[in-house]
């Protein structure tokens, strides 16, 4: 079987040393679509939008976890012992972030990644990846990516969470639109997620696809800097964790219909593509802040 559950499990975690500094955290920033907010009169200038943009007001959102160091974790982390797959047949199901302190602008890390756990879904196996970074003053953040594959489930294991969480009956009490450039996916792959299906039509149509879609993290990160502007006044630093499941796909060019509902510490959020009748794009989404 291309999937030894056991053997992956046990696996020791791989290490990486990884790096970063202000250019990284400007450029992941504006591959989100920071500056460009349609609902200023000038965001170019905004001083909230100069919290992503200008170095020396520069915060870093904790969805940046996702590609520092060039976003080489979760490759990793797919070739571990006991995992060979077609990587055709892999798709990336969901992603969560938890901080333990404010990622700072600049920083070095190490990094170690393993497969967390290993769950038959009967048609597909889905590998949960999880990368730990740490400097020398203690732990920066956790990342779990849920990698689903094709066709390698139907082994006997353990099945799950199913994740599927049911939204308040009434509309959320904050509801925003983000417009997608046509360029998004364009400046988002420079953070380090060089797949063609993000750029090459021909690929892309290869792949079933009319024209290259945005990545799923992009969606993920607009929507963390969405919840962040609207709901916690622009202060990334109250972020404690967020996740969010990846149930359809987004082309640049759209626009995200992002819907909140707030109570306690924590907010949920429905995202959608207005243009194809409000197709869900992100579901069972979670932002924890303080």
């Amino acid at each position: 079987m291309p999937i030894d559950a056991e053997k992956a499990l046990a696996a020791e975690p791989r290490t990486s040393h990884i790096s970063w500094d202000h250019k990284d955290v400007q450029l992941y920033h504006l591959g989100i679509g920071a500056g460009a907010r349609p609902d200023l009169a000038d965001p170019a200038v905004d001083p909230g939008e100069l919290s992503y943009t200008l170095e020396s007001r520069l915060q870093v959102l904790p969805s940046f976890a996702t590609v520092a160091g060039a976003g080489t974790a979760m490759a990793g982390g797919l070739s571990a012992p006991g995992v060979d797959i077609d990587l055709a047949a892999v798709l990336h199901g969901g992603q969560s972030v938890r901080v333990h302190r404010p990622v700072p602008v600049k920083g070095s890390a190490v990094t170690t990644t393993k497969v967390a756990a290993v769950y038959d879904k009967v048609k597909a196996a889905v590998l949960v990846l999880r990368t730990e970074a740490a400097d020398e003053d203690g732990p920066l953040w956790t990342n779990d990516s849920e990698i689903f594959v094709r066709g390698e489930g139907g082994f006997g294991g353990e099945r799950g969470p199913s994740g599927r969480g049911v939204y308040p009956a009434i509309a959320g009490d904050r509801m925003v639109e983000r417009p997608v450039r046509p360029d998004q996916a364009l400046l988002y792959r420079l953070s380090g997620d060089w797949n063609p299906l993000h750029a090459d039509p021909g690929f892309a149509a290869l792949a079933g696809f009319d024209r290259p879609i945005l990545h799923g993290l992009c969606t993920y990160g607009m929507t963390l800097k969405a919840v962040t502007d609207t709901v916690l006044g622009g202060d990334a630093t109250r972020i404690r964790s967020y996740r969010a499941r990846f149930t359809g796909v987004v082309f640049p060019g759209e626009t995200l219909r992002i819907e909140m509902w707030t109570g306690g510490n924590e907010v949920r959020v429905d995202v959608r593509a207005v243009e194809r009748n409000n197709a869900t794009v992100l579901s069972d989404t979670f932002v924890e802040h303080s």
